[in-house]
């Protein structure tokens, strides 16, 4: 049974940061495309980052140079730091897999981040 636990979310002020962790268990990490969506208040769920093992990590535009995903496979962890965060990151943040070789897919529960003043 693959589980994704995901920590770090919370409130914080315009222009700080958080980082997010998604810790994957019951499986190979390796061999998952990971990725982090989030839906905002009223909207629907988007694609945030996105990191395969070997190819180049990509980002929705509006987060480009301020977010970075990253993995830890000795821990089967995946990281989003979140930097000069801004009132329309608000959203519940949500943790993806997807085994490459069958394409199931694979979420987290989601955790609430508030950028807020």
């Amino acid at each position: 049974q693959v589980q994704l636990v995901e920590s770090g979310g919370g409130l914080v002020q315009p222009g700080g940061s958080l980082r997010l962790s998604c810790v994957v268990s019951g499986s190979i990490f390796s061999s998952y495309t990971m990725a982090w969506y989030r839906q905002p208040p009223g909207k629907q769920r988007e694609l945030v980052a996105q990191s395969t093992i070997g190819t180049p990590a990509t980002y929705i535009g509006s987060v480009k140079g301020r977010f970075t995903i990253s993995r830890d496979n000795a821990m089967n962890t995946v990281h989003l730091q979140m930097n000069s965060l801004k009132p329309e990151d608000t959203a519940v943040y949500y943790c993806n897999a997807i085994k490459i070789s069958t394409g199931v897919t694979y979420w987290g529960q989601g955790t609430q981040v508030t950028v807020s003043s």
